[in-house]
């Protein structure tokens, strides 16, 4: 894709991302299309209770209820995003990866797959998901990519709703690739329902890292505005489940987290992207 873009910041919290010759009204696109790999999907700002209040309820879907399993998700808190920010319409692709990394990561059957370039990479750890991310940032000079925070990852996949997942709960089949959908096999990206805000696999495909450092306290001390997680820790955060996961493990509010060398073949990620500075007003041309 060869498109214009306007990249306008209007203070250091305000991302504009303006197709050139856009009219001012339509300031925030609902989607950025950076090139065949990449569709971004415009986030809004917004305030919302990240965490789970019914924890008897969701454990009640465990083989053994045990809501002292899920103890982290708690208290409940509010979260305010003061801008809109802008996330990946789906898990990174095997073809993004190979195009960037040169790389195979993951089990061989995933690449020998008939649609080898639509599955989600895996078989990546969190360090090695830095890697990419290096590459991609040196290699553009329009975007800046990141991981989600925990915070804007779960305010994602609510889609601003309530409840344990952001649909009726018999309707999960419809929007994710878990045990009872998927074979037990890995699926390729965007062949579910899309959410509210048209992202696809939030809930079940693959387990996606996020930035934060995991802590089962963290919400007991977590700021109200962009929170950024614990400074320090042992294990890196994962969200969302994977096409191996029974259904009680794939919703919005549950948490896991592992060391941030593991990788796994059910572990993969997705991205956040930033206009890069300066920040006024300036037309650039996209990648």
């Amino acid at each position: 894709m060869n498109k214009m873009l306007r990249v306008v910041l209007l203070s250091s919290y305000a991302l504009i991302l303006l197709p050139k010759n856009q009219a001012t009204a339509d300031v925030n696109p609902l989607t950025v299309e950076v090139d065949e790999n990449q569709v971004y999907a415009r986030i809004p700002a917004g305030v919302y209770m990240m965490g789970t209040t019914a924890l008897r309820e969701a454990a009640a879907e465990m083989p053994k209820p045990d809501p002292s399993m899920i103890w982290d998700e708690a208290p409940q808190h509010k979260v305010i995003f003061d801008r809109d920010f802008y996330m990946g319409t789906t898990e990174v692709t095997q073809k993004h990866w190979l195009d960037i990394m040169s790389t195979r990561p993951g089990p061989d059957s995933h690449w020998n797959h008939t649609d080898w370039e639509k599955l989600p990479v895996t078989g990546v750890s969190w360090h090695d998901v830095q890697s990419f991310i290096a590459e991609l940032n040196a290699k553009s000079d329009t975007y800046q990519y990141r991981l989600p925070t925990e915070a804007e990852w779960e305010y994602a996949a609510r889609a601003n709703t309530t409840g344990l997942r952001p649909f009726p709960s018999d309707e999960l089949d419809q929007h994710a690739w878990y045990i009872n959908t998927s074979n037990d096999q890995i699926q390729p990206v965007a062949t579910k329902q899309a959410n509210a805000w048209g992202l696809h696999d939030m809930l079940g495909n693959v387990w996606e890292w996020v930035a934060d450092w995991y802590s089962p306290q963290a919400y007991r001390n977590s700021r109200t505005e962009n929170p950024q997680g614990p400074e320090a820790g042992v294990k890196k955060i994962r969200r969302g489940g994977s096409y191996h996961c029974p259904a009680h493990l794939v919703r919005p509010g549950y948490r896991s987290a592992d060391t941030p060398d593991k990788a796994y073949s059910v572990l993969g990620f997705r991205l956040i992207i930033e206009a890069r500075q300066p920040r006024f007003s300036e037309t650039l041309s996209s990648h």
